[in-house]
Parts: structure tokens; sequence; C-alpha cells
């Protein structure tokens, strides 16, 4: 939501209210030295202007943070010289100023003197709001306004996850406070602010307590259980590798270049491995920079076999965008599974984006290229556009995929401009099959993993990364919106690893 990105003034030592009177009050003043060449009665009425910002900053600081629709009077403009033969005219009387909320002049205090982040923030105006009633919206209001956000555009938020909460059928606070939390983060371009990381790293952990169970402990016994970096050692070590689905080669790689990084820094001891164990993993995740920039409509393929979460996974993207700012279209080019279009749809309403099909068994490529027209003569800054969930051992299925992208290619140059392809962890090497064959016909990109919550063969992440060399862009830690979360190589490798955060 572009409203956000140039906010927090109010929290990160922005001019208060107070200092911009005191900067006018010192304009005025320096207006009226420069004047001092012209008759003496010409001094009079700066002398008489300079009075009333002084008047004005009497007030409490806290008025600087009314709502916007109560906005405290403007000071008066500097008088202009007077000649040596016009009469002085009786300055008007200003208005009283409006008297102060007392509760809001508490929450500006409180959010001053609160922890510069998002949740520390959220603490104040929640404090005392159980459900979503007229308290909460008040209260976030105020937050909005605090954060210096254009009335209508501070609005269009709350009335957008008012009626997200209304159709989730959400009443109590802690039903919603994390999505709220996380809806603002995004908004605020706070993602990467070191208390949404550590809530991240958090339930990255909770996510692979499986998989770290599995493989995390038992590293830790094969460390404990050798002093010295010995040949049984790194053969326990690849059987360890190969039963968390990291794969046959992909293990024997890693294996061969720690062996060599230990000989080259004299490291002989498990103990003196694990840092570089670290870095080798976490090197496996990183991938070159891309140019990002796309010719809007930004053209989102989505692909995958079915029972991966593809359909959930575009909605959690479709809502991450729209939290973003962005106008969105969902397209539902999967005509072939039962309920598949209406599944989609029902979850374009649910979090606010346009939606466009044909219907059960439409042709896919012709609703690509319907909701192509409808993407550019729309305006609209990201299409995303379902697939069916096809098998990669059916070739004819494979041809039609090819289809659409020719299709959006002819109507929209450079599209589709991103091709992910969904994995669910749980199906582990089978995982690194579907991203051979995905990759080497449909042109794909980018990877999401899904359902690491509740698998222990979350080493296919090291697999598929290292054997393809494609970039994992998000994981799936849930069923929330907001349990797709971007991927972070460090954090990833880390917890993997059984460690803790930094």
């Amino acid at each position: 939501m572009g409203f956000f990105s140039a906010v927090k003034k109010f929290f990160t030592g922005g001019s208060s209210a107070e200092e911009k009177k005191q900067e006018h009050l010192e304009e005025v003043k320096a207006e009226a030295a420069d004047s001092a060449d012209e008759p003496a009665e010409a001094e009079e009425a700066p002398e008489e202007a300079a009075d009333e910002p002084e008047s004005a900053s009497a007030q409490p600081e806290a008025l600087a943070e009314a709502p916007a629709e109560v906005e405290a009077e403007p000071a008066a403009p500097a008088q202009p010289a007077l000649s040596a033969t016009a009469v002085p005219v009786e300055k008007p009387t200003a208005a009283p100023a409006p008297a102060a909320d007392p509760e809001e002049e508490a929450l500006a205090l409180a959010l001053r003197q609160a922890e510069p982040k998002l949740s520390a923030w959220l603490s104040v105006v929640l404090k005392d709001v159980e459900e979503a009633d007229d308290l909460l919206w008040k209260r976030l209001g105020f937050l909005l306004r605090a954060l210096e956000t254009p009335e209508a555009e501070a609005r269009s938020f709350i009335d957008d996850f008012r009626g997200w909460l209304e159709r989730m059928e959400y009443r109590w606070l802690n039903d919603f406070r994390s999505e709220l939390q996380y809806r603002l983060a995004i908004a605020l371009d706070m993602e990467d602010e070191e208390d949404e990381r550590d809530r991240l790293f958090s339930k990255l952990q909770a996510g692979l307590a499986r998989t770290t169970e599995r493989f995390g402990q038992g590293l830790k016994a094969l460390f404990s259980g050798h002093t010295e970096l010995t040949p049984a050692f790194w053969d326990e070590m690849e059987e360890l590798f190969i039963m968390a689905d990291m794969g046959a080669e992909p293990t024997f790689a890693l294996v061969k270049k720690l062996k060599e990084r230990a000989s080259a820094a004299g490291v002989t001891t498990p103990d003196g491995l694990m840092p570089i164990l670290e870095e080798e993993v976490e090197a496996i995740f990183k991938t070159p920079r891309r140019i990002a920039a796309v010719n809007a409509p930004e053209v989102v393929l989505m692909v995958g076999v079915n029972g991966v979460g593809k359909t959930t996974t575009i909605a959690k993207l479709a809502y991450r965008a729209r939290m973003q700012g962005k106008k969105v279209l969902i397209a539902a080019a999967d005509t072939f599974r039962a309920a598949a279009v209406e599944q989609l749809e029902v979850w374009a309403q649910r979090i606010g984006a346009d939606f466009h099909s044909k219907g059960m068994n439409a042709d896919p490529a012709a609703v690509a290229f319907e909701a192509m027209d409808k993407a550019l003569k729309g305006g609209y800054d990201i299409i995303f556009i379902d697939t069916a969930g096809r098998l990669h051992t059916k070739s004819n299925l494979m041809d039609e995929l090819h289809k659409i992208r020719m299709v959006v290619e002819r109507k929209h140059a450079g599209a589709p401009h991103r091709t992910i392809l969904v994995i669910d962890a749980t199906t582990g090497q089978n995982a690194l099959q579907q991203t051979k064959m995905f990759k080497d016909t449909s042109g794909v990109n980018e990877i999401i993993l899904t359902k690491l919550d509740g698998t222990a063969k979350g080493g296919v992440a090291l697999a598929v990364a290292s054997q393809f060399e494609l970039p994992i862009t998000f994981i799936g830690l849930g069923e929330k919106m907001e349990d797709l979360r971007p991927f972070d190589p460090h954090d990833f490798a880390r917890a993997l690893l059984g460690k803790g955060k930094e």
C-alpha cells in the first residue's frame, strides 16, 4: 500500500508539531528583521504577527496528532509592511483551538515512549481491545493518522480489513491480531524489521520442527559421536543427508565440498566443521540476482501437480500484492478439476481481488487470452493465472501449458514474467522429478515450497536448490494468509540445522 512508504516521522524523530510552529515563528521574526529599513510604523505588524504562533504552540503537543478532520487552525501569514500613511487595522482575534481528546493524548505519549517497532505500537493501540468493535477502528484510525496517512487511504485500509473480518467471520482479537500485524508489516514495508524477522524465525523453527527432529538432532548426534573427521564420520554424514531427502547427487557434492574446505582450513574436528557447514548450506540457496522490472501488468503463471496447495498459494500471493497497494486479477485456467474454478473464486472474494473465468471445461488458453485482455484494458498491476494440476507424466497437458505461455506472450511482450512451480515438501524425492519436468518444458524460474510445517522431509529444499539452481522465493508454514513467508537462506539454513537465531 503506497501511502505507508513515506511514514513513521511520528516514531522516528521527525519534526514534532511544536518544532514546526517554532520554525514558523523564527521565519516570521526573520521577515521582521528584513523589513528594519522601513518606517517604524511598519515594524509593529510583524511583531504582532509573531505573537500568534506562540499562542498556538502553547497548546499540548498531542493536538498535532489529532484526527485529520479536526486540524488545528493554521497560523496567519505575516502582514505586509505598512506605509507611513497607512492606518493600522486591528488584527481579528483567533478562534479558540478545539479541546484535545485525553485518550488520544495518552495514546500519543505511549506511542512515543514505546520501542520503535510495529509489535510495540500495536500493543499500545490494542490495549483493552478484545473484539472487532468501534474501539478497534478508532484506535487503528488513530495509529494511521499518527503515521501521517491521508484520510481517504487510511479509511480504505480500515474498510478493507473490516470487510475481510466479516467474510472470514472473525470477531475476537486473538483470532486476527497476527493477521493485522502482518498486513501492516507488508503495507509499511517492514518485513525486514528486526521484530518481524524474529516472528518469522520463530515460525520457521516451529514449521521445521519435524525436519529438525530428524535432521538437526541426527546432526548433533553425529557431531557429538566423533572427535575427528574420519572416513566413518563422512560416511555417516552422507547417510544422514540422504535420509533427510536431500538426494544422492546433492549430498555427494556437498560432502565433497565440505572435505575440501576442511582440509584447506586445517579443520580436523566436527566442532570446527559446523561453521563451514552452515555457510555451505546457506550458499546452496543463493542464486544470481535478476531484473525484476516488468512492463505492467506483471504476468505470473502458476504451475504444479494436483494437491500441492497451488490454489491457496495463489490466494496468498494475490493477498500480499493487494496489501502492497496493487490492483490484482486472478484468472482460473484450471478448468478440468472439479470445483477448481469455484474454489479460486471464493478465495478471490475473500482477499478482495478481481476474478476472471469461463467456467468448467473451457479452453484454458482461451481463458488466459481473455484474462490478458481484461488486465491490459483494466489497468491491473499484476495477474495470476492458475493452470491445471498437470501430472508431469502427461505430455499432452504439458503441451497445453506451452500453448498458454504462447498466448500470453502474443498478448503482452515479455509475458509471462514469472513462472512459479509450487512443490509440496511432504513429497520428498518426487519433488525433484516434478521440478525437472516443469523446468525443461515450462520455463520455470521460481519455486515455492509448501507444507513445510507438516513434514520431516524439509531437506528436499536443499536438493531442489542445489540440483536445479532455481530460487526458492516463498515457503508455506501453515494455512493462514500470513503463513506464506519470503524465503531467507540464512535463517532457513540455521533452522534446518537446529541452530538458534543469531
